[in-house]
Protein backbone atom coordinates (compact mmCIF):
# COMPACT_ATOMS: atom_id res chain seq x y z
CA UNK A 1 0.00 0.00 0.00
CA UNK A 2 2.82 2.24 1.05
CA UNK A 3 5.84 2.94 -0.71
CA UNK A 4 9.70 1.85 1.06
CA UNK A 5 11.36 5.22 1.92
CA UNK A 6 14.39 5.63 -0.52
CA UNK A 7 16.23 8.53 1.12
CA UNK A 8 17.57 9.69 4.02
CA UNK A 9 15.24 11.44 6.89
CA UNK A 10 15.69 15.38 6.49
CA UNK A 11 14.63 15.26 10.67
CA UNK A 12 17.70 14.61 12.54
CA UNK A 13 18.06 13.53 16.35
CA UNK A 14 19.93 14.92 18.70
CA UNK A 15 22.36 11.71 19.01
CA UNK A 16 23.14 12.37 15.20
CA UNK A 17 26.30 14.58 15.71
CA UNK A 18 27.33 13.51 19.25
CA UNK A 19 30.39 12.03 17.77
CA UNK A 20 31.60 14.79 15.19
CA UNK A 21 32.14 17.19 18.09
CA UNK A 22 34.25 17.03 21.21
CA UNK A 23 32.13 17.63 24.05
CA UNK A 24 33.13 19.09 27.47
CA UNK A 25 31.82 17.97 30.89
CA UNK A 26 30.11 20.76 33.24
CA UNK A 27 33.12 20.51 35.12
CA UNK A 28 35.20 21.66 32.25
CA UNK A 29 32.89 24.48 31.20
CA UNK A 30 32.40 25.97 34.79
CA UNK A 31 36.36 25.65 34.91
CA UNK A 32 36.54 27.66 31.73
CA UNK A 33 34.23 30.02 32.76
CA UNK A 34 35.69 30.35 36.34
CA UNK A 35 39.18 30.73 34.87
CA UNK A 36 37.49 33.54 32.51
CA UNK A 37 36.27 35.36 35.61
CA UNK A 38 39.25 35.24 37.90
CA UNK A 39 41.30 36.66 35.08
CA UNK A 40 38.96 39.50 34.19
CA UNK A 41 39.64 40.25 37.87
CA UNK A 42 43.34 39.60 37.44
CA UNK A 43 43.15 42.29 35.14
CA UNK A 44 41.30 45.10 36.99
CA UNK A 45 43.79 43.98 39.95
CA UNK A 46 46.79 44.74 38.08
CA UNK A 47 45.09 47.87 36.94
CA UNK A 48 44.65 49.46 40.69
CA UNK A 49 48.28 48.32 41.16
CA UNK A 50 47.38 45.68 43.96
CA UNK A 51 50.19 43.32 43.71
CA UNK A 52 49.73 40.73 46.36
CA UNK A 53 46.29 40.24 45.63
CA UNK A 54 46.46 40.03 41.83
CA UNK A 55 49.35 37.13 42.54
CA UNK A 56 47.33 35.28 44.38
CA UNK A 57 44.49 35.48 41.79
CA UNK A 58 46.84 34.58 39.01
CA UNK A 59 48.18 31.15 40.80
CA UNK A 60 44.50 30.53 40.83
CA UNK A 61 44.05 31.41 36.76
CA UNK A 62 47.06 29.80 36.46
CA UNK A 63 45.87 26.09 38.69
CA UNK A 64 42.58 26.48 36.57
CA UNK A 65 44.69 26.60 32.48
CA UNK A 66 47.32 24.96 33.36
CA UNK A 67 49.11 27.97 32.45
CA UNK A 68 49.89 31.32 33.87
CA UNK A 69 47.80 34.00 32.58
CA UNK A 70 48.76 37.45 30.91
CA UNK A 71 49.71 40.30 33.24
CA UNK A 72 48.50 43.86 32.67
CA UNK A 73 51.49 46.12 32.97
CA UNK A 74 50.08 47.84 35.59
CA UNK A 75 48.35 51.22 36.87
CA UNK A 76 47.09 53.84 34.41
CA UNK A 77 45.57 56.02 36.66
CA UNK A 78 41.68 54.90 35.42
CA UNK A 79 39.04 55.86 37.90
CA UNK A 80 39.70 54.13 40.71
CA UNK A 81 36.03 53.59 42.01
CA UNK A 82 34.63 52.55 38.84
CA UNK A 83 37.73 49.92 38.56
CA UNK A 84 36.65 48.75 42.00
CA UNK A 85 32.30 48.13 40.88
CA UNK A 86 33.91 46.48 38.43
CA UNK A 87 36.24 44.05 40.11
CA UNK A 88 33.62 43.90 43.19
CA UNK A 89 31.10 42.70 40.53
CA UNK A 90 33.98 40.31 38.60
CA UNK A 91 34.59 38.93 42.02
CA UNK A 92 30.98 38.29 42.66
CA UNK A 93 31.07 36.46 39.21
CA UNK A 94 33.60 34.01 40.30
CA UNK A 95 32.24 33.84 43.45
CA UNK A 96 29.06 31.79 42.24
CA UNK A 97 31.13 30.34 39.81
CA UNK A 98 33.51 28.55 42.20
CA UNK A 99 30.40 27.82 44.40
CA UNK A 100 28.76 25.87 41.56
CA UNK A 101 32.01 23.47 40.81
CA UNK A 102 32.17 23.00 44.91
CA UNK A 103 36.02 25.11 45.03
CA UNK A 104 36.96 25.88 47.46
CA UNK A 105 40.20 27.90 47.52
CA UNK A 106 38.91 29.83 44.23
CA UNK A 107 35.80 30.95 46.34
CA UNK A 108 37.06 31.92 49.36
CA UNK A 109 39.65 34.01 47.23
CA UNK A 110 36.24 35.68 45.40
CA UNK A 111 34.38 36.34 48.61
CA UNK A 112 37.87 38.07 50.58
CA UNK A 113 38.29 40.06 46.81
CA UNK A 114 34.61 41.15 46.93
CA UNK A 115 35.21 42.13 50.47
CA UNK A 116 38.23 44.31 49.70
CA UNK A 117 36.71 45.90 47.31
CA UNK A 118 33.81 46.83 48.89
CA UNK A 119 35.78 48.52 51.97
CA UNK A 120 37.71 50.45 49.29
CA UNK A 121 34.16 51.94 47.71
CA UNK A 122 32.57 52.39 51.46
CA UNK A 123 36.27 54.34 52.48
CA UNK A 124 35.73 56.86 49.31
CA UNK A 125 32.07 57.17 50.40
CA UNK A 126 30.56 55.38 47.38
CA UNK A 127 28.53 52.59 49.82
CA UNK A 128 25.60 51.41 48.17
CA UNK A 129 27.22 52.07 44.47
CA UNK A 130 28.70 48.50 44.20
Amino acid sequence: MYEPIRTKSVHRTADDDHGRFPHRSREEELDIQLAGHLAALLAVTDELGDRAAAERIARQVARLRGAPPARHAGLTGADTPALHRRAHTLAGRALVVAASRADTAAAILAAERMDAHAAALDAAGLVGTA
